[in-house]
Protein backbone atom coordinates (compact mmCIF):
# COMPACT_ATOMS: atom_id res chain seq x y z
CA UNK A 1 0.00 0.00 0.00
CA UNK A 2 1.35 3.29 -1.19
CA UNK A 3 1.40 6.08 1.99
CA UNK A 4 2.83 9.39 1.62
CA UNK A 5 5.16 10.71 4.72
CA UNK A 6 5.37 14.41 5.15
CA UNK A 7 8.09 16.64 6.83
CA UNK A 8 9.16 19.83 7.71
CA UNK A 9 11.80 21.46 6.00
CA UNK A 10 14.02 24.29 8.47
CA UNK A 11 15.67 22.10 11.30
CA UNK A 12 14.03 19.04 10.08
CA UNK A 13 15.62 18.21 6.50
CA UNK A 14 17.92 21.23 6.25
CA UNK A 15 19.92 23.53 8.60
CA UNK A 16 19.89 27.51 7.57
CA UNK A 17 20.85 28.61 10.59
CA UNK A 18 24.46 30.73 9.04
CA UNK A 19 22.67 32.13 6.29
CA UNK A 20 19.61 33.35 8.14
CA UNK A 21 21.81 35.21 10.73
CA UNK A 22 23.16 36.63 7.88
CA UNK A 23 20.20 37.50 5.68
CA UNK A 24 18.21 38.88 8.35
CA UNK A 25 21.20 41.09 9.45
CA UNK A 26 21.45 42.40 6.15
CA UNK A 27 17.72 43.89 6.00
CA UNK A 28 18.37 44.81 9.03
CA UNK A 29 21.49 47.37 8.07
CA UNK A 30 19.71 48.20 4.49
CA UNK A 31 16.66 48.97 6.41
CA UNK A 32 17.85 51.09 9.01
CA UNK A 33 16.49 48.40 11.48
CA UNK A 34 17.86 46.75 14.26
CA UNK A 35 16.89 43.18 13.13
CA UNK A 36 18.35 39.86 15.54
CA UNK A 37 19.99 37.84 13.25
CA UNK A 38 21.07 34.82 15.85
CA UNK A 39 17.34 35.69 17.97
CA UNK A 40 16.13 34.65 14.73
CA UNK A 41 18.39 31.64 13.32
CA UNK A 42 18.12 30.22 16.90
CA UNK A 43 14.11 30.05 16.38
CA UNK A 44 13.16 29.16 13.30
CA UNK A 45 9.56 28.47 12.18
CA UNK A 46 6.95 30.99 13.14
CA UNK A 47 6.10 33.23 10.29
CA UNK A 48 8.96 35.90 8.78
CA UNK A 49 5.85 38.42 9.17
CA UNK A 50 5.76 37.37 13.21
CA UNK A 51 9.20 37.21 13.66
CA UNK A 52 9.56 40.99 12.30
CA UNK A 53 6.31 42.28 14.25
CA UNK A 54 8.15 40.49 16.97
CA UNK A 55 11.37 42.82 16.59
CA UNK A 56 9.58 46.22 16.97
CA UNK A 57 9.25 46.95 13.16
CA UNK A 58 6.44 49.24 12.14
CA UNK A 59 3.27 47.02 10.41
CA UNK A 60 3.08 49.13 7.33
CA UNK A 61 6.98 48.61 6.54
CA UNK A 62 6.49 44.24 7.11
CA UNK A 63 5.11 43.07 3.31
CA UNK A 64 8.10 45.04 2.05
CA UNK A 65 10.26 43.65 4.62
CA UNK A 66 8.95 40.33 4.04
CA UNK A 67 9.68 40.85 0.08
CA UNK A 68 12.72 41.81 0.28
CA UNK A 69 13.93 39.10 2.43
CA UNK A 70 12.93 36.83 -0.13
CA UNK A 71 14.97 39.02 -2.55
CA UNK A 72 18.38 38.42 -0.82
CA UNK A 73 17.51 34.61 0.09
CA UNK A 74 18.86 33.16 -2.44
CA UNK A 75 22.33 34.54 -2.97
CA UNK A 76 22.79 34.77 1.16
CA UNK A 77 20.84 31.82 2.85
CA UNK A 78 20.62 28.96 0.40
CA UNK A 79 24.87 28.82 -0.39
CA UNK A 80 25.58 28.53 3.02
CA UNK A 81 22.72 25.71 4.27
CA UNK A 82 23.40 22.40 4.70
CA UNK A 83 21.00 19.08 4.85
CA UNK A 84 20.61 17.74 8.59
CA UNK A 85 21.99 14.21 9.17
CA UNK A 86 20.15 11.35 8.14
CA UNK A 87 17.87 13.70 6.02
CA UNK A 88 18.56 12.25 2.48
CA UNK A 89 18.60 8.62 3.92
CA UNK A 90 15.19 9.17 5.63
CA UNK A 91 13.68 10.69 2.18
CA UNK A 92 15.25 7.58 0.43
CA UNK A 93 13.90 5.25 2.87
CA UNK A 94 10.76 6.24 2.46
CA UNK A 95 10.75 6.11 -1.48
CA UNK A 96 12.26 2.47 -0.76
CA UNK A 97 9.34 1.44 1.00
CA UNK A 98 7.21 2.40 -1.84
CA UNK A 99 5.46 5.50 -0.39
CA UNK A 100 5.54 9.33 -1.08
CA UNK A 101 7.30 12.35 0.19
CA UNK A 102 5.69 15.13 1.15
CA UNK A 103 7.36 18.60 2.40
CA UNK A 104 4.82 21.17 4.47
CA UNK A 105 7.09 24.31 5.27
CA UNK A 106 6.38 27.73 6.26
CA UNK A 107 8.98 29.11 3.87
CA UNK A 108 8.04 30.78 0.46
CA UNK A 109 8.20 28.01 -1.12
CA UNK A 110 10.60 29.29 -4.61
CA UNK A 111 13.42 29.19 -2.17
CA UNK A 112 12.22 26.22 -0.31
CA UNK A 113 12.41 24.53 -3.60
CA UNK A 114 16.18 26.19 -3.96
CA UNK A 115 17.30 24.52 -1.13
CA UNK A 116 15.58 20.98 -2.08
CA UNK A 117 17.40 21.60 -5.42
CA UNK A 118 20.47 22.89 -4.00
CA UNK A 119 21.35 19.52 -1.21
CA UNK A 120 19.72 17.13 -4.01
CA UNK A 121 16.84 16.24 -1.31
CA UNK A 122 14.03 14.55 -3.93
CA UNK A 123 10.77 15.21 -2.76
CA UNK A 124 7.17 14.05 -4.38
CA UNK A 125 5.75 17.47 -3.26
CA UNK A 126 6.33 20.92 -1.74
CA UNK A 127 3.96 23.42 -0.51
CA UNK A 128 4.89 26.50 1.43
CA UNK A 129 3.87 29.01 3.49
CA UNK A 130 1.65 27.09 5.95
CA UNK A 131 2.18 27.28 9.50
CA UNK A 132 1.76 25.47 12.65
CA UNK A 133 -2.09 24.18 12.46
CA UNK A 134 -2.49 25.81 8.73
CA UNK A 135 -0.35 22.81 8.02
CA UNK A 136 -3.14 20.49 8.43
CA UNK A 137 -4.43 21.58 5.11
CA UNK A 138 -1.71 19.91 3.21
CA UNK A 139 -1.36 17.00 5.36
CA UNK A 140 -4.96 16.07 4.38
CA UNK A 141 -5.11 16.76 0.73
CA UNK A 142 -2.19 14.83 -0.17
CA UNK A 143 -2.86 12.40 2.23
CA UNK A 144 -0.13 11.87 4.43
CA UNK A 145 -0.10 9.76 7.23
CA UNK A 146 2.86 10.86 9.17
CA UNK A 147 4.21 14.53 9.67
CA UNK A 148 7.65 14.66 10.59
CA UNK A 149 9.54 17.97 12.39
CA UNK A 150 11.34 20.00 14.82
CA UNK A 151 9.03 22.45 16.04
CA UNK A 152 5.53 22.60 18.53
CA UNK A 153 3.92 24.04 15.17
CA UNK A 154 4.52 21.13 13.45
CA UNK A 155 2.94 18.59 16.10
CA UNK A 156 -0.04 21.01 15.99
CA UNK A 157 -0.23 20.39 12.51
CA UNK A 158 0.18 17.01 12.91
CA UNK A 159 -2.45 16.50 15.46
CA UNK A 160 -5.31 18.71 13.42
CA UNK A 161 -4.47 16.68 10.02
CA UNK A 162 -5.11 13.22 12.55
CA UNK A 163 -1.77 11.97 11.53
CA UNK A 164 1.18 10.72 12.89
CA UNK A 165 3.38 13.16 15.01
CA UNK A 166 6.93 12.37 15.05
CA UNK A 167 9.26 15.55 16.67
CA UNK A 168 12.73 15.46 16.01
CA UNK A 169 14.91 17.27 18.60
CA UNK A 170 17.53 19.09 15.80
CA UNK A 171 15.45 22.70 16.23
CA UNK A 172 14.66 25.09 18.60
CA UNK A 173 11.94 22.29 21.15
CA UNK A 174 13.14 19.92 23.22
CA UNK A 175 11.46 15.91 23.58
CA UNK A 176 9.26 17.44 26.38
CA UNK A 177 8.29 20.44 24.46
CA UNK A 178 7.09 17.98 21.65
CA UNK A 179 5.67 15.65 23.55
CA UNK A 180 3.56 18.33 25.85
CA UNK A 181 2.57 19.42 22.33
CA UNK A 182 1.40 15.68 20.76
CA UNK A 183 4.03 14.01 19.23
CA UNK A 184 3.60 10.23 18.96
CA UNK A 185 7.18 10.02 18.90
CA UNK A 186 10.14 12.01 19.49
CA UNK A 187 13.40 10.98 17.41
CA UNK A 188 16.95 12.26 18.13
CA UNK A 189 17.44 12.74 14.74
CA UNK A 190 16.37 12.12 11.14
CA UNK A 191 19.84 9.46 11.47
CA UNK A 192 16.79 6.84 13.73
CA UNK A 193 13.88 7.43 11.33
CA UNK A 194 14.49 4.81 8.90
CA UNK A 195 14.25 1.90 11.58
CA UNK A 196 11.37 3.77 12.97
CA UNK A 197 9.82 3.74 9.75
CA UNK A 198 10.27 0.10 9.35
CA UNK A 199 9.25 -0.94 13.24
CA UNK A 200 6.23 1.35 12.27
CA UNK A 201 5.12 0.43 8.98
CA UNK A 202 2.06 -2.28 9.84
CA UNK A 203 0.23 1.04 11.60
CA UNK A 204 1.17 3.44 9.13
CA UNK A 205 -0.65 1.43 6.49
CA UNK A 206 -3.70 1.01 8.60
CA UNK A 207 -3.71 5.19 9.84
CA UNK A 208 -6.65 6.61 7.98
Amino acid sequence: MTITIGFDLDMTLIDPRPGMVAAMNALGAEAGLTLDGEQFAANLGPPLEDVLLGFGVAQERVPGLVDRFREIYPEIVVPRTVALPGAAAALRAVGAAGSGTLVVTGKYGPNAALHLRALDLEVGTLVGELWSAEKARALTEYGAVAYVGDHIGDMRGALAAGVVAVGVTTGPCSRAELLTAGADVVLDSLEEFPGWLEANADRLATVP
